[in-house]
């Protein structure tokens, strides 16, 4: 599998949060969101895990202790 799972959790604290991110962000694709990196796959999944991979999706844990919440990396959070 690309990105290796490996990679992916460095990014994330649990396997389960690498699910629950990249599944969000694959509906949220599957919605009419762009792409935020360039790859040649449409699937939503792969693009998913590879914007994880590359850093460009990042999560917050529920102030609760929930789910995780997808969040923009901080240098492109600019008031939108």
């Amino acid at each position: 599998m690309e990105p290796a799972i490996d990679s992916l959790l460095d990014k994330v604290d649990s396997k389960y949060s690498m699910v629950i991110v990249s599944a969000r962000r694959a509906r949220q694709l599957l919605a009419g969101a762009r792409k935020k990196v360039d790859t040649p796959s449409d699937k939503p999944v792969t693009v998913a895990l590879q914007e994880l991979a590359a850093g460009v999706l990042h999560f917050e844990p529920d102030e609760r202790g929930g789910d995780q919440a997808l969040r923009p990396p901080a240098a492109d959070n600019r008031g939108r």
